[in-house]
């Protein structure tokens, strides 16, 4: 996949980095057999084959591949997104934060360091975000 698109509906203009890769599963899993998309990053290697209807959303900077379709036909949709946070790391982190405030919301809603945190985070994408 290249690191940059273009809309060429645009005649090649306003590129947009492929910061994130989404894929979005058309066909019941049931439907086909094989097909599962193969992911490979820094949490390792997973094997993804959703429901019709949902997605996957992985860093564009992962290794992936599908596995060949032995039954039936498997239909997605795939795409790029570009994140206002350009780093890879700084995304990471802001999921992190993101994923540590909320498991803390549910335990404890009202504690003062929760306010505080979500304070780091907002102004950690003020400082990282391109807007």
């Amino acid at each position: 996949d290249n690191a940059i698109r273009y809309d060429r509906s645009r005649g090649g203009v306003d590129p947009v980095r492929t910061d994130l890769s989404a894929t979005l599963f058309l066909s019941a899993p049931e439907d086909y057999d094989g097909g599962e998309l193969i992911i490979e990053d820094t949490f390792g290697t997973q094997s993804v084959k959703l429901p019709a209807g949902h997605m996957v959303l992985y860093p564009g900077t992962s290794l992936h591949r599908v596995t060949p379709v032995t039954r039936g036909a498997r239909v997605a949709s795939f795409f790029w997104l570009q994140s206002m946070v350009r780093d890879d790391g700084h995304r990471r982190l802001m999921f992190e934060l993101d994923v540590s405030i909320r498991r803390l919301t549910a335990d404890v809603p009202e504690h003062p360091a929760l306010v505080q945190l979500t304070g780091v985070y907002h102004n950690l994408l003020r400082q990282w975000a391109e807007a």
